[in-house]
């Protein structure tokens, strides 16, 4: 089994034309104002599923600041979950800053969706009004079953990229010690911070609920860090995730075979912790 647990997909008016909702979205005008950017609704990443052999893949949408296209891209998240139920799995998106962000989680979880995500601060980075934003959320998320939150994340240093939040180690680190009972997911491995779990002290136990996907890894890291998550004592920890439809399934599959795990781990990496972490 295959589960692709970091994939995208939008409504269709946004596909057919993205330039109608620039306006007042300046993240997602940093993200898909190329359009070289891929947008795609249901039917473009079950077709690529089937192609590339992936039996489940949790969705989301984008973390829109305007509540009536986070509400609508949910639903059409909702609607997808419910038409492909042995396929689709999804999670409530939206911007964390949104007054509304706690009811809007309430909804999506009680329509059918397993937690939240992709939650991103794009122009921010995870800074003290970012946790506060995603403290009522992350109560929610505890009641609802500690269902888990996933957080874009990423590397603070190297090459520039759109997207790419001015984030730091400590804001990512203060982020699983600020929400210590929930469980959370940090996209794009988490910007390199799962290595300090082989420190001695703390670190072990602050990033204990901490789970890391692979999103976009292809674009940024060589086929050793699946050898490093090993080392560092996180492969169970670890889920595949593409980033669809940022990039195809078939360039993690050959950066997991280019590397030194073995054929437990790797099924691990593909399905079992995914299994484990949603249920």
């Amino acid at each position: 089994m295959i589960i692709d647990t970091h994939t995208h997909i939008f409504p269709e008016q946004v596909k057919q034309d993205r330039s109608r909702y620039f306006n007042n979205e300046p993240e997602f005008k940093l993200l898909y104002n190329s359009p070289k950017a891929d947008i795609c609704n249901i039917v473009d990443l079950l077709k690529s599923m089937d192609r590339y052999q992936v039996d489940i893949s949790i969705i989301c949408g984008f973390p829109w600041r305007t509540p009536d296209h986070a509400k609508t891209n949910n639903d059409v998240i909702i609607e997808s979950v419910r038409k492909y139920p042995d396929r689709i799995k999804g999670l409530a998106c939206f911007d964390a800053a949104w007054a509304g962000a706690a009811n809007e989680t309430k909804r999506c979880i009680d329509a059918g969706l397993c937690g939240a995500g992709e939650l991103a601060f794009y122009l921010s980075g995870i800074d003290k009004a970012a946790l506060t934003f995603l403290d009522p959320v992350m109560t929610v998320l505890r009641e609802k079953g500690n269902l888990p939150c996933m957080i874009h994340t990423n590397e603070p240093v190297g090459h520039k990229y759109p997207g790419k939040t001015p984030i730091t180690l400590e804001q990512i680190y203060t982020l699983a010690k600020t929400f210590p009972d929930n469980k959370i997911i940090l996209a794009h491995w988490g910007g390199g911070i799962f290595f300090y779990n082989i420190m001695k002290k703390e670190t072990k136990s602050v990033l204990k609920n901490i789970w890391y996907d692979t999103a976009a890894s292809p674009f940024l890291y060589d086929s050793q860090i699946y050898n490093l998550a090993v080392d560092a004592g996180v492969i169970e920890k670890v889920l595949f995730g593409t980033d669809f439809p940022l990039l195809i399934p078939d360039r993690y599959y050959k950066d997991i075979d280019n590397s030194n795990i073995n054929t437990l781990q790797k099924e691990q990496i593909l399905s079992k912790n995914a299994f484990l972490l949603f249920g």
